[in-house]
C-alpha cells in the first residue's frame, strides 16, 4: 500500500494527531506527512503512505499558498492568537490599504526570516515550542525565505486579510509579527488556512474521518511537476539494483522514472546526461 492523500487538517488537531488517525484506518505504521501545519491553522496537508513517505523531499519543496488574518495592535508569544499577549499598542489612526500594501511589498522576495519560538524547529536535539513552553529563551537563527506574493483581500482595521504564496520554511505567523514590525503596530496571526501545495489543491481533500485507502494517489501523482520519463524492462532491472541510466532528453536535477502503466519506478537527480536514482520503488529481482 503505497501513495498519498490530501486531508483537509481541522483546526485543533496537529499533523501527528491526522498522521495517527491515517495510521488507525489503514492498519499502518508507514505513514508521514509532508509539511508541519500549527494545531490553531486549518487546510492542506499532504499525508504519505508507504514508500511514498521518503518522496516528502519533493513536495516539501512545492510553493504554499495561505489564507491569512493578521491582527494588529497586539503580539503574542506564539505569534499567533493561542499565545500570551507581549506587546499591545493601538494607533491614533489606523494605515490606510495603500500603506499597508507598500509594508506588505517589502517582505515580497528572498530574504532572511526568523522562525516563531514556538515551532516544531529543533534546539540542540529538542523542538523549539518544548523549550519555550519550560520558560527557556529561545532564539532562533534567521533563515533563507521566499515570498512569492502576497495580495490584500480585505482591510479592516485591526484585521488584514491576506493570501501569501511562499516557499519551503516560510512561517506565515513570522509573516504578520514581521508587517507588524515594518508598520510599527504590533501584529500577529488570528488565523490561518492552507489553500495549496503545488498544484494540489484543498478543495480536493478529505477530511481525517473520510479516509479510504481506495482514495490513495498513486506515488507518481505526487510527483507532478518534476519531469518524467518512461523506462523499459532493461532500464528499470538497472535502477532497481540502483544503477544510473542515460537521460533520453538531457535534464540537471530531480526528475521521475515511471512504467509504461504509469507507475513510479523512481524519483532519480539529472547529472551529466544520466539519471541517477534517489528513491527505488522496484525491488531488483
Amino acid at each position: 500500500m503505497t501513495g498519498g492523500l490530501l486531508i483537509d487538517k481541522p483546526a485543533g488537531w496537529t499533523s501527528h494527531d491526522v498522521v495517527a488517525a491515517v495510521r488507525r484506518t489503514l492498519g499502518t505504521r508507514a505513514v508521514g506527512h509532508a509539511g508541519t501545519l500549527d494545531p490553531f491553522a486549518t487546510g492542506l496537508l499532504v499525508v504519505l503512505v508507504g514508500k511514498a513517505t521518503r518522496l516528502a523531499r519533493y513536495v516539501e519543496a512545492l510553493a504554499k499558498v495561505y489564507r491569512a488574518t493578521v491582527c494588529f495592535g497586539t503580539a503574542t508569544d506564539t505569534e499567533d492568537s493561542t499565545g500570551t499577549v507581549i506587546a499591545r499598542r493601538t494607533p491614533e489612526t489606523w494605515p490606510t490599504e495603500g500603506a499597508i500594501q507598500s509594508a506588505l511589498a517589502t517582505l515580497v522576495g528572498s530574504r532572511p526570516q526568523r522562525p516563531p519560538a514556538f515551532s516544531a524547529k529543533h534546539v540542540a536535539g529538542t523542538r523549539s515550542h518544548e523549550l519555550a513552553r519550560t520558560g527557556k529563551a529561545v532564539e532562533l537563527a534567521e533563515v533563507q525565505v521566499h515570498v512569492h506574493q502576497i495580495t490584500v483581500d480585505r482591510w479592516s482595521p485591526p484585521e488584514l486579510d491576506i493570501c501569501a504564496t511562499v516557499g519551503r520554511g516560510t512561517y506565515l505567523r513570522s509573516l504578520a509579527r514581521e508587517l507588524g514590525e515594518v508598520s510599527g503596530i504590533p501584529a500577529h496571526c488570528a488565523v490561518l488556512r492552507r489553500l495549496a501545495i503545488g498544484p494540489f489543491s484543498v478543495n480536493d481533500a478529505m477530511l481525517p474521518g473520510e479516509v479510504d485507502r481506495s482514495r490513495l494517489m498513486p506515488a507518481a501523482a505526487l510527483l507532478p511537476t518534476l519531469p518524467s520519463e518512461q523506462v523499459d524492462d532493461g532500464a528499470l532491472r538497472e535502477i532497481a539494483f540502483g544503477r544510473a541510466i542515460a537521460q533520453q532528453r538531457p535534464h540537471q536535477g530531480p526528475g521521475a522514472l515511471v512504467a509504461d502503466d504509469g507507475r513510479l519506478i523512481a524519483a532519480v537527480d539529472g547529472r551529466e546526461g544520466r539519471w541517477h536514482p534517489v528513491v527505488v520503488f522496484e525491488a531488483a529481482t
